[in-house]
């Protein structure tokens, strides 16, 4: 049986980064994989040019059931220095808004970028590499399709369980549950919301919609581009709320997130008192969507001037378009989610190595642990900067 000093499962974000980080120490590093081809999430994201970090990454920009357990290896190896390794490469990038970095060209470039650093460090690949079984515990024994394999060290760096037909599965936290580690409840993230009340027909007939909104749900808030959909809501400022979004609770959406919309209404009704509401609107909204909240709200006003409505009609009004609260069904759940809260409990880990505080020589990195990143490149600087972080001590 073939032996080695550190076997990391998965090669992904997570794992590629500790793999090269513990292979530049000398350490003899197997990397295993279940994919024929590897790092496929990083290909697929950002639309094939990778979000691969922010500018602007901060503690707050993470979900976790410990806030704090993030900023230890966040500090330690931070987004200047991934950029440094891009720039090293000279793979050329941009920044988008809120501080978001893309290739120029093609994901590809970050994901043989991660392949060069793990040969330079004399890290073995062995992809198309079903692990069967995980044993041991001062010394593990990976038994895989491809013969068996013996390691001081383990490194779980799986993912979680969104997209599933890019290979993802529960194995992470199965190999965490069969050494005694808590794992929580885990549930889709950055997702799309669904609905089956009479909203589902209003999306449908928007679908392709989009529009500058801020949403809230409990005492968070975003400011992004919603998308209408014929399944629901989507667009970047739905993925971010859904982080935080639990079944049974309300949305709230502020259609005119820059202007008050009781002003705005009074302001009409003195300017243009024979206009119809849907047309006075008509620059701040889209004209369908306007139509789909009369039809909703106020059929019988659709055509009336706004002249003849009371005021109090118009603060009903003005509420709807600056807190429209809808309450979702669920969300599309993890086929088109883009990671997963939730996972190995933190509290089992160590901040500064990512090594289990119960189990000696077993470590988890990246998305399989219960720390999820904001939508705009702060998943993959968590991959990163916990990959970098366990890659300093296995």
């Amino acid at each position: 049986m073939n032996q080695y000093d550190v076997i990391i499962i998965g090669a992904g974000a997570a794992g590629l980064m500790c793999a090269a980080t513990a292979g530049r120490r000398g350490r003899r590093v197997l990397l295993l994989d279940n994919s024929r081809k590897v790092g496929k999430k990083i290909l697929m994201s950002g639309g094939g040019r990778c979000n691969f970090t922010n500018l602007f990454v901060e503690p707050a920009n993470y979900v976790s059931q410990n806030p704090h357990f993030c900023k230890s290896a966040l500090k330690r190896y931070t987004q200047w220095d991934f950029i440094a390794l891009v720039e090293r490469y000279g793979i050329a990038y941009h920044e988008r808004e809120h501080g978001q970095l893309f290739c120029n060209d093609s994901a590809r470039e970050i994901l043989d970028m991660l392949l060069s650093e793990c040969e330079q460090a004399g890290v073995t690949l062995k992809s198309s590499c079903e692990v069967a079984a995980v044993s041991g515990e001062h010394l593990y024994q990976v038994s895989t399709n491809q013969g068996g394999f013996l390691a001081e060290s383990l490194v779980v760096a799986t993912g979680g369980l969104s997209i599933p037909s890019m290979g993802s599965s529960g194995f992470g936290y199965d190999i965490a549950s069969q050494f005694g580690l808590n794992v929580l409840p885990q549930r889709a993230g950055l997702v799309p919301f669904t609905f089956t009340d009479r909203m589902k027909g209003v999306t449908e007939r928007l679908a392709g919609i989009s529009l500058p909104v801020t949403i809230q749900c409990g005492d968070q808030l975003f400011s992004e581009q919603l998308l209408f959909t014929h399944r629901g809501l989507s667009g970047p400022v739905v993925l971010q709320i859904s982080n935080y979004w639990k079944v049974g609770e309300t949305i709230r959406v502020n259609l005119l997130p820059d202007l008050d919309a009781v002003a705005l209404l009074r302001d009409f009704k003195q300017q243009h008192p024979r206009g119809s509401l849907k047309n006075l609107l008509a620059k701040q909204l889209p004209k369908k969507l306007i139509a789909e909240l009369m039809a909703l709200y106020w059929p019988q006003w659709s055509e009336r001037p706004i002249a003849d409505m009371p005021d109090s009609l118009l603060q009903e009004i003005a509420g709807h378009l600056n807190h429209w609260q809808l309450k979702p069904s669920g969300t599309e759940g993890y086929r088109t989610a883009e990671v997963t809260l939730g996972g190995v409990d933190t509290d089992e880990l160590s901040s500064k190595t990512m090594e289990s505080r119960r189990q000696p020589g077993l470590y988890f990195v990246g998305e399989v642990m219960d720390v999820t990143g904001h939508l705009g490149g702060f998943n993959f600087q968590w991959a990163w900067s916990s990959g970098y972080a366990a890659g300093q001590y296995v």
